[in-house]
């Protein structure tokens, strides 16, 4: 078992489609595989499985955003920020038809915790930042009029006890330097916590995560990379994901590992899970799940783009023992990653939802899948629902694996097993 920020594998529970990394369609039946397995020859286990420490994750609770929870007359996802300028966020081509859901909707901030800034650029330090989301709450800035850029030069570690709020006003960039994860937060339990933390009107870029762990050296096609190395910009366990009006660009998590993964945000074992609305992700990388990667969490994504993501691990994830005597993580892996150019999810009785999405231009790594999505449900009871969206111009192998409904392949750009999809109002890339 791995330590309390890496994922851990356990035993097979579904049975997934015996194909090759550039198949895509249903498939035929295939061995047993394991947990967050991508099909292949052998059942193959793929890049996520169930995460370490065994307890972990949390939620914000039925009001959820921290000390100030959404107020009925918040902006809007997408409107200006509490002090802002317009934002360019999220999907310019589409929206949900449904709506938002409440818990979308920005967090109240008229009554900040904490302001962090006294009207000028240099008075909103990394100094005053860090204290400030140390203690939690509602944090807002007064950086003055324009545009401003704080380097973050040491991860800013969040508190798991109470709930935060981070609203940047649509004129904050948070920058990781391209040398540290920016944000994180980190509870021992699973599924657990009732706190969390909203992002909005804000940017966070450059963030880099220094993976430590790396897998014991054996030859190839044995796994390669590390174990750890999650979240470049936010890795998140146990508590609740709310983003809103946000832009993640050019954040990078561990390159190259067949458990490791979310370039921009990681969330594991979470009770309520990511919530993300009117958000752009571009040019993120990992090994897995080029921009936000989900570990038994919920994804709900809401009128969002995602550009240029890429997953640059390779070979998938398979437990191969004719192919490979080493060990790691209780298996003989083989394959080190590629799932998921922009999106990844592994778990049991989660489920997505896309809805007035653009998903466009992202990659799967070399002999990897889903290149703009890879959902694994593990217990095949987690639902997958695509409503309004674009998924076309992504790169990578594909198959679908449902065992209920009339949707049996839903396109060249994502690889799943679940229980049922639901694509009403989309344009996929290779469905029919």
């Amino acid at each position: 078992m791995r330590s309390s920020n890496r994922w851990v594998l356990f035993a097979a529970l579904t049975t997934i489609p015996s194909l090759s990394a550039s198949c895509s369609g249903s498939g035929a039946p295939g061995p047993a595989g394991g947990a967050g397995q991508s099909p292949s020859s052998a059942g193959a286990n793929s890049a996520g499985a169930n995460s370490a420490g065994a307890n972990s994750a949390g939620a914000n609770s039925a009001g959820a955003n921290s000390a100030g929870a959404n107020s009925a007359g918040a902006n809007s996802a997408g409107a200006n920020g509490s002090s802002g300028a317009p934002s360019q966020a999220g999907n310019p081509d589409g929206a949900c038809t449904a709506g938002i859901p409440a818990l979308g909707k920005p967090a109240d901030t008229s009554h900040p915790t904490t302001v962090v800034g006294t009207g000028t650029a240099p008075s909103c330090t990394f100094s005053a930042l860090n204290t400030a989301v140390s203690a939690g709450g509602v944090i807002t800035f007064d950086c003055g009029p324009d545009p401003t850029t704080i380097l973050v030069s040491a991860t800013l570690n969040l508190p798991t006890n109470k709930n935060t709020v981070i609203d940047g006003g649509n004129r904050v960039t948070l920058d990781g330097g391209s040398a540290v994860e920016i944000l994180r937060f980190e509870s021992a339990n699973f599924r657990a916590n009732d706190y969390g933390l909203t992002l909005q009107h804000i940017t966070l870029k450059n963030g880099k995560t220094t993976p430590m762990e790396a897998i014991p050296t054996a030859p190839a096609p044995c796994s390669q990379g590390f174990n750890d190395g999650e979240g470049g910009a936010l890795y998140m366990r146990d508590g609740a994901l709310t983003v809103i009006d946000s832009i993640f660009t050019n954040n990078q998590a561990a390159p190259l590992g067949p458990d490791t993964g979310g370039g921009a945000i990681y969330i594991l074992g979470s009770k309520r899970g990511a919530l993300i609305v009117n958000s752009t992700f571009t040019n993120n990388t990992a090994s897995n799940a080029g921009a936000v990667g989900a570990l038994f969490s919920e994804l709900n994504i809401y009128n969002s783009l995602f550009t240029g993501n890429q997953a640059i691990g390779h070979d998938a994830n398979n437990n191969e023992p004719a192919k490979c005597s080493a060990m790691n993580n209780g298996q003989n892996e083989t394959g080190s990653g590629g799932n998921g150019g922009p999106i990844y999810s592994d778990g049991n009785s989660v489920n997505i939802t896309l809805c007035g999405d653009k998903i466009t231009g992202n990659s799967a790594g070399m002999k990897a899948f889903g290149g703009g999505l890879f959902f694994t449900s593990n217990d095949m009871m987690g639902t997958l629902t695509i409503t309004d969206t674009t998924m076309t111009g992504n790169t990578g192998g594909s198959w679908t694996n449902v065992s209920t409904g009339s949707v049996t392949n839903v396109g060249s750009a994502v690889g799943v097993n679940c229980k049922s999809i639901s694509v009403v109002n989309s344009t996929l890339q290779g469905y029919p």
